[in-house]
């Protein structure tokens, strides 16, 4: 939950009058009423409406007709001027660990999770502990502030961890897989809110990828995708892709969409933007839409064998 006075007090002792306010989906429905509530301490408000998946994707135009942005529920991937991060803590029943512990096979467990439960490891650290197992929380780095942070685009704290098992804590199992393919370690999910506890098959993945990485190698040219959000732009990368075939060409979206690919018509894309679109996207696009190693892969650059987890450092 957002602190008013806190928010309040950072608002002020940098003068700021006009806040510009965003959130993810899930907590948009949250924005008129903190809009109220600054707006009863004489700020001046607008709310940001667009789609927003993440730090990464900052509604600058919001901010640039006010003095500041206020972006809530993440942390901050990239420096970028007058924006404030709220993030939103969601609390969990971590007893889930304790019905983990008898699956680990050491006494030495790398511990990541997602922003949202952050606050939640120092507890989780004090369960292991008393179970005679040591944890191994990473270092912050400069996209994941918080230590012990994963993003679906970042597993540097799962690979700093350097352990041969890591818990995840937090829900789905996009984190999970990805810090498996990005570590080669066991992974054991832990979901503080339905109590569940998987291990992610990370090689059902590796036969879809394949499947479509064999379906690509057919097609007559390539999209290279390139987004124009803040956090996601890897202009350098679309230009060392584009520079692997004469049949490639750059294409700057900042919403990618089934629709907006099938109206462009290349029948395979190659994914710079953020790394989800390729892994939890592609069921909804009607083409391939590769990441940057499979890329690399179709034209003869990298082997199957040496497949790496798509990341933005």
């Amino acid at each position: 939950m957002i602190r008013l006075p806190d928010l309040h007090n950072r608002l002020a002792s940098h003068g700021y009058h006009t806040i510009a306010l965003q959130a993810p989906e899930g907590l948009k429905r949250l924005l008129p009423r903190l809009a109220q509530d600054l707006q009863n301490l004489g700020y001046e408000v607008i709310i940001s409406g667009d789609p927003c998946y993440g730090a990464c994707d900052l509604d600058l135009n919001a901010r640039d007709c006010a003095d500041v942005l206020v972006h809530i529920g993440h942390t901050p991937v990239d420096e970028t001027d007058r924006v404030i991060y709220e993030p939103w803590p969601v609390d969990g029943d971590i007893s889930v660990i304790n019905e983990a512990i008898p699956r680990l096979t050491g006494k030495k467990v790398g511990l990541v999770t997602t922003v949202q439960h952050i606050h939640l490891l120092p507890k989780v650290v004090e369960l292991l502990s008393n179970a005679g197992i040591e944890s191994v929380v990473a270092e912050p780095s400069s996209r994941t502030p918080c230590p012990g942070q994963v993003l679906g685009c970042s597993f540097h704290a799962a690979r700093k961890a350097g352990a041969d098992e890591i818990l995840f804590l937090g829900t789905g199992l996009f984190h999970p897989i990805g810090i498996k393919l990005a570590t080669g370690a066991r992974v054991i999910a832990c979901d503080p809110i339905t109590g569940r506890i998987e291990e992610p098959d990370a090689d059902r993945l590796l036969r879809v990828r394949f499947g479509l990485i064999q379906k690509a190698k057919e097609a007559h040219s390539y999209g290279i995708i390139v987004s124009s959000k803040t956090g996601q732009c890897r202009s350098d990368l679309s230009d060392h892709l584009c520079s692997l075939s004469k049949r490639a060409y750059k294409i700057m979206l900042r919403e990618v969409t089934p629709d907006q690919l099938l109206n462009m018509g290349f029948p395979c894309y190659v994914n710079t933007a953020c790394p989800r679109l390729a892994y939890d996207d592609q069921i909804r696009f009607s083409v391939p839409v590769l990441t940057p190693a499979e890329f690399e892969i179709v034209c003869g650059f990298r082997d199957f064998a040496d497949y790496e987890v798509d990341e933005i450092s």
